[in-house]
C-alpha cells in the first residue's frame, strides 16, 4: 500500500471541469490554497480554466481521451507544482486505480482510501458487503436469470451513476435490448459495461445520508437529503432535511445508524454519501455508496453551516474531526438547471449561453440566512457541447421553513435571465409551486403521477407572451430609431399623415402579429392592446401600464431570437423574417437531428412501413442514447444517414411519408 501523505495542502489540482471545479476553487481561494485546472479542447474557454492559478491542457475533447486519462491528470499536477488532487464528482472520482496512482506520485488524494473506493465501486459486491454489515439491502438479480415474476426490474451499471446505464424493464421480451443499451451507455460513460438488475420500486423515496470520516476513527452522519424527484434516474430536485424523514418517528436515527455502519465497514475517510430507497412507512434499503462529494452537497452545507470541501481538505491532510457534527437547522432546496427540453423526452440541448443571471444569488458560499446560492459552470458566452452533461447550474435556497425555501427558489427561477438555450426552468418552477411538492409528497414517480406535459408548460401565460411580443416590437423600433442618422428623436413609424400600422411577427408558444403605431407625442395606438399604455421604450427595456399597474420588460436580441424577461415570467420569441429563403425549407415528414451527435444504430430502411412512435434510428449525445421516432404512420422514403455518422443539429435524418397503415393482427379488434 502506498504511504499516506499528511502534509498540509498548498496547491490543489481539480481533476474535473465546470461547476464542481469552480466550487472547489472557491474554498481553496478562501483558505489561501493554490489552484490548478485541467481542460479539454472543448473546455478551453470555460470559466474554471480562467479562474485557476494555472491550467494544463488535456489534448482532445471526448472524456475518454481527456478527463478519464488518469496518467495525464497526474502528469499535469506534477508539471504545475500541485501537491494534491481533488477529483470532484463523475469522471475519475470513484476510480480506485486513479486514487492509487495519485498517491504513488507522492500527491495528496482528497478522497477516501483506494481500498474503500474499490469495495464500493461494484454495486454488486457492495450490496453483499453491506448485507454482511447489517445494512438493509435489495437483492441483486442476474440479468440472465430474471423471470416474469421478478418484473418490473431496474437495469443498473455496476460502476456508474448519474442515471447513465439505467433502464426500467416491465416486459421480459424487452430485457435483452435494454441490457445491451445499458451496457453501451455504461461503457461510454464509465469504461465498464458491467450491469445488473434489481427489483424496481416505482413509488420509492430516494433518501441519502451525508457522511464524513477522519482516519482517527470519527464517523459523522452529517444529515440526510431527499432526492426523489428524478428524470431518467437522475436527480432534479434535492432538499434537506427530508420531508419523509421529518414525518416518520425514529427514521432519522435508524438511517444515521445504517449510514455509520456502512461507512465503518469499509474503513472510510473523507466525504461520502450512503444512498437508500425508502417506502412511505419509513422502511429503507441500501442502494449504493458514493465515495465522493455529491452534486447536491450545498443543501447539507446550508443546513449545517459546514463547508464540506474545507472538511475534505482537512481530513485528507490528517486532520481530526470533532466528536459530533453541528446540529442541522432550517431548510434548503436545490434544483438542477439543465439545458434540455423536458416536453420532448428530456432532449439535451447544445449551443451558446448568451446570458445567465440569477439576481440576488451568491456564488459557491454557505448560506447563513434566508437567500439564494448559485453554483454554476457557465457564464455569459459559454457554449454547451455534446461531450458532457448538460447541467448549467445548481440554484439553491435556504430559509427557516420549507415553504419559504420553495417560494424563494421558485420566484428566483422565474425572474432569472437565461438566454440562448432551452432549459428545464419552467418545469422546476411548476414543481416547486405544485401542491404535492409543498405537501412533501415527492416520490420517484412524481413526473408520471402529475403529468410531465402540464409540468413542462410555460410559466408565462398567453397574455404575458403577447405583451412580451409587444415589448419586443417596441424595443426593436427604439433600437432602429437610436441607430438612425437623422431624426432619431422622433417616435419610430410616426408620420404627419396617419398611415398603415407597423407590423411585426414573432413565434413563441403561439404565433403573434403585432400591429401598432405611435402618435407624435409617443402614445401607443394598437387595437390589440386598447388598455395598454406605453410609459417608456428603449432598445433594452419597455415599460407598459395596464389598469394603473406598470410592468418592466427587459429585452435582449440575439440575431432573430428575442429574450423578454419580466416579473410575469420569461418569454423567448423568434422574429419572423420579412422574406423566406426557399432553400431553407425541408420536406414534410422530415426527422431532424435535435442535437449534434453520432448515429449509433439504424432500425429501418427505405420502403419500410412504420407506425407513429416507432424508433427509426438512435442518436448518441452527451453520453446518452436518444431514439428518433416516426412522427406519423407512414413509409420511410428517405434515410440519408448510416451508423457511425456524425450529424449536426437540424440535419435531415429520415423522411417519413404519411400513409394509412393497416393494423397488424395484434392491433386488430377482436
Amino acid at each position: 500500500m502506498t504511504q499516506i501523505t499528511s502534509a498540509p495542502v498548498t496547491s490543489v489540482l481539480v481533476a474535473n471541469r465546470g461547476e464542481i471545479a469552480r466550487r472547489v476553487f472557491a474554498t481553496c481561494r478562501r483558505l489561501g490554497i493554490g489552484t490548478v485546472a485541467v481542460f479539454s479542447d472543448a473546455d478551453a474557454d470555460s470559466p474554471h480554466v480562467a479562474e485557476a492559478d494555472a491550467a494544463v491542457r488535456l489534448p482532445g475533447a471526448a472524456p475518454a481521451e481527456t478527463y478519464l486519462r488518469g496518467d495525464l491528470v497526474v502528469a499535469a499536477a506534477l508539471a504545475a507544482g500541485a501537491d494534491a488532487i481533488h477529483p470532484g464528482y463523475g469522471f475519475l472520482s470513484e476510480n480506485a486505480a486513479f486514487a492509487e496512482q495519485v498517491r504513488a506520485a507522492g500527491l495528496t488524494w482528497i478522497g477516501p482510501p483506494p481500498e474503500s473506493i474499490a469495495m464500493m465501486g461494484s454495486k454488486v459486491e457492495s450490496k453483499k458487503l453491506m448485507d454482511a454489515a447489517g445494512v438493509p439491502v435489495l437483492a441483486e438479480l442476474d440479468p440472465a436469470a430474471v423471470s416474469e415474476a421478478d418484473l418490473p426490474v431496474l437495469v443498473k451499471a455496476s460502476a456508474g451513476g448519474g442515471g447513465r446505464g439505467m433502464r426500467i424493464v416491465e416486459q421480459l421480451d424487452r430485457l435483452t435490448d435494454e441490457v445491451a443499451a445499458a451496457q453501451r451507455e455504461a461503457a461510454s460513460a464509465f469504461g465498464d459495461p458491467t450491469v445488473f438488475c434489481e427489483r424496481y420500486l416505482p413509488t420509492g423515496r430516494h433518501i441519502e445520508v451525508q457522511v464524513m470520516a477522519d482516519r482517527h476513527g470519527t464517523v459523522w452522519a452529517v444529515g440526510e437529503r431527499e432526492c426523489s424527484i428524478q428524470r431518467r434516474h437522475q436527480k432534479v430536485v434535492e432538499e434537506a432535511p427530508s420531508p419523509l424523514v421529518e414525518r416518520v418517528p425514529g427514521m432519522r436515527e435508524r438511517l444515521f445508524e445504517a449510514a455509520r455502519l456502512a461507512t465503518t465497514a469499509i474503513a472510510y475517510e473523507g466525504a461520502g454519501t450512503v444512498e437508500f430507497l425508502a417506502d412511505d412507512r419509513g422502511g429503507f434499503y441500501f442502494l449504493e455508496m458514493n465515495t465522493r462529494l455529491q452534486v447536491e452537497h450545498p443543501v447539507t452545507e446550508n443546513t449545517t453551516g459546514l463547508d464540506l470541501v474545507e472538511l475534505q481538505l482537512q481530513v485528507a491532510a490528517g486532520g481530526v474531526l470533532p466528536a459530533e457534527p453541528p446540529a442541522s437547522q432550517g431548510y434548503s432546496i436545490e434544483v438542477r438547471l439543465y439545458a434540455e427540453d423536458p416536453a420532448h423526452d428530456w432532449r439535451p440541448q447544445s449551443g451558446p449561453v448568451h446570458h445567465i443571471a440569477v439576481p440576488g444569488a451568491v456564488e459557491f458560499d454557505v448560506l447563513t440566512r434566508a437567500g439564494l446560492r448559485l453554483d454554476s459552470g457557465v457564464v455569459d458566452g459559454s457554449v454547451v457541447t455534446t461531450y458532457y452533461d448538460p447541467m448549467l447550474a445548481k440554484v439553491i435556497s435556504f430559509a427557516p421553513t420549507r415553504d419559504q425555501a420553495a417560494q424563494i427558489l421558485a420566484t428566483a427561477l422565474q425572474r432569472a435571465e437565461i438566454h440562448g438555450i432551452r432549459t428545464n426552468r419552467d418545469l422546476l418552477v411548476r414543481v416547486l409551486r405544485h401542491p404535492a411538492f409543498r405537501a412533501g409528497e415527492t416520490d420517484t414517480s412524481f413526473f408520471d403521477r402529475h403529468g410531465l406535459a402540464e409540468l413542462s408548460a410555460p410559466i408565462a401565460t398567453p397574455r404575458t407572451e403577447e405583451l412580451s411580443a409587444l415589448a419586443a416590437a417596441l424595443a426593436d423600433a427604439a433600437a432602429n430609431r437610436a441607430a438612425a442618422v437623422v431624426d432619431h428623436g422622433l417616435p419610430s413609424g410616426w408620420r404627419n399623415v396617419v398611415s398603415a400600422p407597423i407590423r411585426k411577427r414573432y413565434s413563441g408558444a403561439a404565433e403573434h402579429t403585432i400591429e401598432y403605431r405611435l402618435t407624435r407625442n409617443g402614445s401607443l395606438v394598437a387595437e390589440q392592446f386598447p388598455d395598454v399604455l406605453l410609459v417608456e421604450s428603449t432598445p433594452a427595456a419597455v415599460v407598459l401600464e395596464r389598469d394603473g399597474v406598470r410592468t418592466r420588460f427587459a429585452v435582449r436580441r440575439y440575431d432573430d431570437r428575442v429574450e423578454v424577461d419580466s416579473s410575469a415570467g420569461p418569454v423567448t420569441l423568434i422574429a419572423a423574417p420579412r422574406f423566406v429563403d426557399p432553400a431553407t425549407a425541408v420536406a414534410e415528414g422530415s426527422l431532424l437531428a435535435p442535437m449534434p451527435g453520432s448515429i449509433i444504430r439504424v432500425g429501418a430502411a427505405v420502403g419500410d412501413t412504420v407506425r407513429k412512435g416507432r424508433p427509426i434510428l438512435w442518436l448518441e449525445a452527451m453520453k446518452m442514447e436518444h431514439a428518433v421516432a416516426a412522427p406519423v404512420d407512414g413509409v420511410v422514403v428517405e434515410l440519408p444517414v448510416r451508423a457511425g455518422q456524425q450529424v449536426d443539429v437540424g440535419a435531415v435524418l429520415a423522411v417519413v411519408e404519411a400513409v394509412d397503415v393497416p393494423p397488424t393482427d395484434e392491433e386488430a379488434p377482436e
